[in-house]
């Protein structure tokens, strides 16, 4: 078992884990009621695009980042697989075609599971140890999924995030890293969050960060730097810097608001974070370098 990461001395520098989420716009979970799976091999893909205007920003910032990338989209663009590895990135599984876990029994999760790790090692070079799933789906109620990865060969998930949301969430879970089936269980690695009010508030990304102003999702993460003494979890997706994509019709209001709330802002703001923080790869802030 790899001990538990402690808080950081006072003073030291301390490392966030800059994490992309690497799917399509059509694929995320809040237009699944809206674009049927059947129709995504004839949608326009924008992906590659997107992670090499990604790519460029985080080489600028000299950062090295954890793609958590869908099997799908691998399978289709295996040279943008092979450019985030000869980055020096770290390649991850979000599992084969966005599926959440909670949505999956044992048997179809271990198949996905396995299916995207084989895929993406093949395409990639890279032992892939590191799983999020799709829309944080893993909970009080499939925290057996965690086992399941184990068992697949990961050795961390980043699948929980302890807050409460109308399409995920956890809000009793830790706030940082834990074995939450047992010391030699899979380590998990929550979306970070600041503790106000009694209440866990989303601090690490997402839709949030392009909602709230800058400056205080800046805030939110320094505040668990240096009171917390603990890295941030950072993550966004390669849509999230495409304002030009494409617009589904017929996809509700709130979904479209949460979908494309400042999506031009979002590229400079990325860059932004680059500057005013460090960051690393997850596997070598919390497992070390391999």
């Amino acid at each position: 078992m790899h001990p538990l990461p402690q808080p950081a001395a006072p003073g030291a520098v301390i490392k966030n884990a800059m994490t992309i989420d690497v799917e399509d716009y059509f694929q995320v979970s809040a237009f699944a009621p809206y674009i049927d799976r059947a129709s995504w091999p004839a949608r326009e893909c924008r992906v590659e695009a997107n992670i090499e205007r990604i790519l460029a920003v985080l080489a600028s910032g000299g950062v090295h980042a954890t793609f958590f990338t869908l099997g799908w989209i691998a399978e289709r663009y295996p040279q943008m697989v092979r450019r985030i590895v000869a980055g020096g990135h770290e390649l991850a599984s979000h599992g084969y075609s966005h599926l959440r876990a909670s949505d999956q029994n044992r048997a179809e999760f271990d198949d996905d599971i396995i299916r995207s790790k084989a895929l993406l090692e093949d395409i990639g070079g890279q032992q892939v140890i590191g799983y999020r799933a799709p829309s944080f789906s893993i909970g009080r109620a499939n925290l057996w999924a965690l086992d399941a990865l184990k068992e697949a060969g990961y050795r961390y998930s980043s699948s929980i995030y302890p807050i409460a949301h109308d399409h995920y969430g956890m809000p009793d879970a830790p706030r940082f890293a834990f074995y939450p089936n047992g010391p030699d269980g899979l380590l998990e690695i929550p979306i970070t969050t600041v503790r106000l009010l009694q209440k866990n508030l989303p601090a690490g990304g997402g839709g949030y960060f392009r909602l709230l102003p800058y400056v205080l999702s800046r805030w939110m993460m320094n505040k668990v730097n240096h009171d917390d003494r603990q890295p941030a979890i950072f993550y966004f997706h390669p849509w999230e810097v495409d304002p030009d994509q494409p617009r589904p019709p017929g996809v509700g209001a709130k979904s479209r608001f949460r979908h494309y709330v400042n999506l031009a802002r979002m590229e400079g703001r990325i860059a932004r974070l680059t500057r005013d923080f460090s960051w690393d790869r997850m596997d070598h802030i919390f497992l070390g370098p391999r």
